[in-house]
């Protein structure tokens, strides 16, 4: 059975650069959902309709329930959406099914293709049914929803919080980062403290627990996989953990 748990824990510096978390307003950070849209729901449920929310990415792929979950996202005003990995790969495998179609396969791409009720592909496809699918896919979506995912934007930051997909070049101002690190990390990022005191609020790599830590605020746990669907908080009183 999923429960609710919510648990507060204060984000504040240990040693270096870091003040406590500041954003500019009070913001909800949901974790990747890999086609987990019932988890989605429930979590969404537990929060202020009052307070923006912000997902870090990965909303398709290895759960079976990609197409609901961007069913719900897509006809969420003011839900500040991310560019995850998995929708890079999607949207490449819908620009060139031939060169990006095993990648997207072999990562989950096959549970997002059948949410839409598309199957008869392998990774290993010939280019022409790799091809096929890739137009089948894109009109099973509809035009507007493909238009959404090649719109989704790589960052969001409110105060000294930036959140992102799978973390940062800890050596790069954040309006510089070259895309490929917000979508799929950088090797520096665990280790290597920023220098400018902004906290990073990301997914992608799996954690059991959400890990606060200061700098950073890793969301991921893992919903196809585990169950478990984690969000934060993050206001003036730092950051506050919420599951499904």
């Amino acid at each position: 059975m999923l429960g609710r748990l919510f648990r507060s824990l204060r984000a504040q510096p240990s040693k270096g650069v870091f003040g406590p978390v500041a954003p500019a307003e009070p913001f909800y950070a949901v974790g990747d959902v890999h086609g987990r849209s019932d988890l989605l729901t429930k979590l969404l449920s537990q929060f202020d309709p009052d307070t923006r929310v912000v997902m870090v990415g990965d909303y398709i792929d290895r759960g079976d329930e990609s197409r609901a979950v961007l069913d719900l996202l897509t006809n969420r005003p003011g839900t500040v959406c991310l560019r995850g990995n998995h929708e890079q790969m999607l949207i490449d495998f819908l620009s060139k099914p031939a060169a990006a179609g095993a990648r997207f396969l072999r990562n989950g791409g096959l549970q997002t293709l059948a949410s839409y009720g598309i199957g008869g592909v392998l990774p290993t496809s010939a280019d022409d049914l790799l091809a096929e699918k890739a137009a089948q896919l894109h009109e099973a979506m509809g035009a507007e929803t493909v238009d959404w995912l090649r719109e989704l934007p790589y960052q969001f930051q409110s105060g000294n919080v930036v959140v992102v997909h799978a973390g940062a070049d800890p050596n790069v101002p954040m309006d510089l980062q070259a895309p490929r690190h917000l979508m799929w990390g950088h090797k520096d990022f665990p280790a290597k403290d920023r220098q400018d005191g902004l906290w990073i609020v990301h997914g992608h790599t799996i954690v059991p627990q959400v890990d606060i830590e200061p700098g950073r605020i890793a969301i991921d746990t893992g919903a196809y996989a585990t169950g478990r669907l984690s969000a934060v908080l993050v206001n003036e009183s730092g950051a506050h953990v919420i599951q499904a």
